[in-house]
């Protein structure tokens, strides 16, 4: 899920304070969601791995699901794999959430073309699933999307169509909220793009939420708690985006 650029522009005084007397009384606050990511090593929306340059046609990866543990009604956080948002607007992803909304973690299979919201598929997952995530673009604006659960033995897949523009290729976790729930360990493995082992795109990683990526070999590595919080959580006020 991408950052989002927001661009504002003020015909004049008047509109300004039209604006500001609308949210006020409608009492507005900006939605939250999974999106593109900014170009930053540090403190990012997304933790992980990210190959960036053009044509990248296919990305393929499993990982493990850790046993996480909630620390706030407001964590929430998704392993994901994904082409595009790193560099452009839109975003072609699946991957598994955990949500602590409700005091304990509640993990949700979906499906996401940012910018419109994810899609959540109603299978079974647990702490210690094994996920394989694949996303194929087919040409002509075409993606091919399927999630499976090794350990839990289904499989999801959707077609779906949006104007990507394959600039980026992604291993990642994600917080819309900025809060993560506490776990040990992630495990990515299996990681190819376009047919080849991850490495060989020499993606760049990047840490979020204090969690940072160990080394990159042959198309693994893992995410552990090591780095610093930056920047706030902020709580999810309209539809989830990844």
């Amino acid at each position: 899920m991408p950052d989002r650029i927001v661009r504002r522009s003020v015909g004049g005084v008047l509109a300004v304070l039209v604006a500001l007397a609308a949210l006020l009384t409608a009492g507005a606050a900006p939605a939250a969601g999974y999106g593109p990511a900014t170009p930053t090593l540090t403190d990012n929306v997304w933790g992980g791995y990210v190959a960036t340059g053009s044509g990248f046609q296919s990305i393929q990866g499993s990982w493990t699901e850790p046993d996480a543990s909630c620390t706030s009604t407001n964590d929430l956080y998704a392993p994901w794999v994904g082409i595009d948002g790193y560099g452009s607007q839109t975003v072609e992803q699946t991957g598994v959430e955990t949500n602590c909304e409700n005091g304990t973690p509640e993990y949700r299979a979906w499906y996401e073309i940012y910018p419109a919201a994810p899609v959540y598929w109603n299978d079974p997952v647990q702490a210690g699933d094994v996920i394989t995530g694949k996303v194929v673009a087919q040409g002509g604006g075409s993606y091919d999307i399927t999630l499976t659960d090794q350990t839990a033995g289904w499989s999801e897949h959707t077609v779906q169509s949006i104007d990507g523009t394959n600039v980026s290729a992604e291993a990642v976790i994600e917080s819309p909220t900025g809060s993560y729930p506490s776990f040990a360990r992630l495990d990515f493995s299996g990681i190819t793009v376009n047919g080849q082992v991850f490495d060989a795109y020499s993606p760049q990683g990047i840490d979020s939420g204090g969690y940072v990526p160990g080394p990159l070999s042959n198309g693994a590595f893992s995410m552990t708690p090591g780095g610093s919080v930056g920047g706030s959580a902020h709580h999810v006020t309209g539809p989830v985006r990844y």
